[in-house]
């Protein structure tokens, strides 16, 4: 008998198969080849199809090897006004001066502040819309299936990107700050009223309970018996979703919302690069900077000794950016 036939043989003695006689073990042993290549099969079969899939994905974008050789000059020359160099003491260093001069020229620092405002408030403005539909899209609050209605509402909310939330909002006034911050606040409403709901039905029954054997009313079960427990992860969430507006806040400028992704965008059709390049440097500067204060705040609020270090927080923002690029 072969090393894996020993070995499966082995196995199915520890579990007792071995006990009926060789009949039952080799009949055993069938079953489970069989059960191997039908799984490898299947494998095999998902993989193909996975492959096809992927190839047609390339097909439908124009995805080919050949179009990255043929503007790879293009890129190589945009890359280095990207990162412009200048001698220092014959030796060619990144011009840092550039990225400054464009930073002080264009006041990137003010379209940043613009940026933060626009990510805070609508937070702000979207927060109490999330309180009142992640509350009452739960089941403990209101029974199946009006809480759905609150759920079907978030939802709708939450497959609309924020970014087409602002060209909704066109006609209200333009492509500005104001219509972008009030996209923002739509979209927080469905986001981060859904992450509410989700809290609310993880919460312990016991403290409900206790609350409804005072004679405590409706409002009051919900105030004192849930929303007690749930007040740290509330806020928690809520400077999370903060973080990820801010980003939104910079996408917002690349369709004429204002703040400092409008500079960018502004930057990119005039094939500026090393201003995008000192933009993106401002940009990297707030995002950063914002996540640092909200996690190292969410770490507290929920005493976890683990936060993440500037290090990580910048490595990991090329991701965190895209994400929010379909928000």
């Amino acid at each position: 008998m072969s090393t894996d036939d020993g070995s499966e043989r082995g196995t199915l003695a520890r579990f007792g198969f071995g006990v009926t006689g060789d009949t039952a073990v080799e009949q055993r042993l069938i079953e489970l080849k069989r059960a191997k290549t039908i799984r490898r099969l299947l494998m095999l079969v998902g993989a193909v199809v996975f492959g096809f899939l992927f190839y047609l994905a390339l097909g439908e974008v124009g995805f080919t090897i050949g179009e990255l050789y043929r503007y790879r000059g293009e890129f190589f020359e945009a890359l280095g006004q990207f990162f412009p160099l200048a001698p220092v003491v014959g030796i060619p260093f990144i011009d840092v001066g550039a990225y400054f001069d464009f930073i002080q020229e264009a006041s990137l620092l003010e379209q940043a502040i613009v940026t933060l405002a626009m990510g805070f408030a609508g937070t702000v403005l979207g927060f109490p819309g999330a309180l009142i539909m992640g509350i009452l899209g739960s089941e403990r609050v209101l029974p199946f299936p009006l809480n759905f209605i609150f759920r079907g509402i978030m939802s709708t909310i939450r497959a609309i990107p924020a970014l087409v939330w602002a060209l909704i909002y066109i006609p209200l006034g333009g492509v500005s700050p104001f219509t972008a911050t009030l996209a923002i606040g739509t979209d927080t409403m469905g986001n981060l009223g859904r992450l509410f709901t989700d809290e609310l039905e993880e919460i312990e029954e016991g403290p409900i309970e206790g609350i409804r054997s005072t004679g405590a009313d409706k409002p009051q079960t919900v105030v004192f018996g849930m929303l007690s427990q749930v007040f740290t992860p509330f806020i928690a969430w809520t400077l999370y979703i903060f973080e990820i507006n801010t980003r939104i806040a910079v996408t917002m400028g690349l369709i004429g919302g204002g703040g400092i992704g409008y500079v960018l965008q502004t930057q990119r059709k005039l094939f500026h690069y090393t201003n995008m390049m000192a933009t993106i440097l401002v940009i990297l500067i707030l995002v950063i900077s914002v996540e640092m204060v909200s996690q190292r705040t969410r770490a507290h609020l929920r005493s976890d000794t683990e936060t993440k270090s500037f290090l990580t927080l910048l490595k990991e923002f090329p991701q965190r950016m895209t994400e929010s690029l379909g928000k």
